[in-house]
C-alpha cells in the first residue's frame, strides 16, 4: 500500500475496511490524530487578523500551527503498520534471537504509546490557546481536540494489545485523565 499520507481518504477507508492486518487501529487512532491537527490548525490560521496581531493572538496562533504537525502523524499510520507486520514475525518465527523479538515488540509499544502522549500535548496547546482564538471559529478548535482525544484514547486500545508494564498503563490513564477533563470544560 501506497504511504499514508499520499492516498486519497476513500482508499485509506478501503484498506482499513479490509480483511487484512494492516491499516488497523493504530492507523485509524494516527489518521484521527492528524484530522484533529488539522481541525485545530485552522481556526490558528483565522486568528491572523490584524487585530490579533496587536494583541498577540497570532503570534500563538502561528506557534500552535508550528507544533500541530499533520505529517508526522499520517507517517506514524505508517510506522504502526510496519511495526504490526514486524510484531506477526515474531508469532511465526519461534526460532527469533529474544533480543530481536524484545526489540520489536517494544517498537509495537512505543509507537501508540507514542501517539497517546503526543495528542496529549497538542490538546493543552490547543486549550492554551482557545482563550485567545478568533471567537467566530474556536468550534474547529474544539473539534481537533474531540478528534485527538478519541485518537489518544484509540491509541491506548492498542498500548493495551501490545503488553504495557502496569506502571505505564496508570501514567498513559493519568494523562487520558487530563484529556477527559479537557473535554468535559469544552462541554459544559
Amino acid at each position: 500500500m501506497a504511504p499514508t499520507k499520499s492516498l486519497p481518504i476513500d482508499q485509506f477507508l478501503t484498506a482499513l475496511a479490509a480483511k487484512q492486518p494492516t491499516p488497523g487501529g493504530g492507523a485509524a487512532a494516527a489518521v484521527a490524530a492528524a484530522i484533529g491537527n488539522a481541525a485545530a490548525s485552522m481556526a490558528a490560521a483565522y486568528t491572523t487578523r490584524k487585530k490579533d496581531v496587536e494583541s498577540g493572538a497570532a503570534a500563538m496562533a502561528t506557534e500552535l500551527i508550528t507544533s500541530l504537525d499533520v505529517t508526522s502523524l499520517l507517517l506514524a499510520a505508517d510506522e504502526d503498520a510496519e511495526a504490526y507486520a514486524a510484531l506477526q514475525r515474531t508469532w511465526k518465527e519461534p526460532d527469533m534471537p529474544a533480543d530481536e523479538k524484545s526489540q520489536i515488540e517494544a517498537r509495537a509499544l512505543a509507537i501508540p504509546t507514542n501517539l497517546v502522549e503526543v495528542c496529549h500535548a497538542n490538546i493543552v496547546g490547543i486549550r492554551e490557546f482557545l482563550p485567545h482564538c478568533n471567537p467566530n471559529i474556536t468550534s474547529d478548535a474544539k473539534v481537533g481536540v474531540h478528534q485527538l482525544a478519541g485518537a489518544a484514547r484509540a491509541a491506548y486500545q492498542t498500548v493495551l494489545v501490545n503488553s504495557p508494564s502496569e506502571e505505564e498503563k496508570m501514567r498513559l490513564q493519568k494523562l487520558l485523565k487530563e484529556i477527559r477533563d479537557v473535554e468535559d470544560a469544552l462541554l459544559s
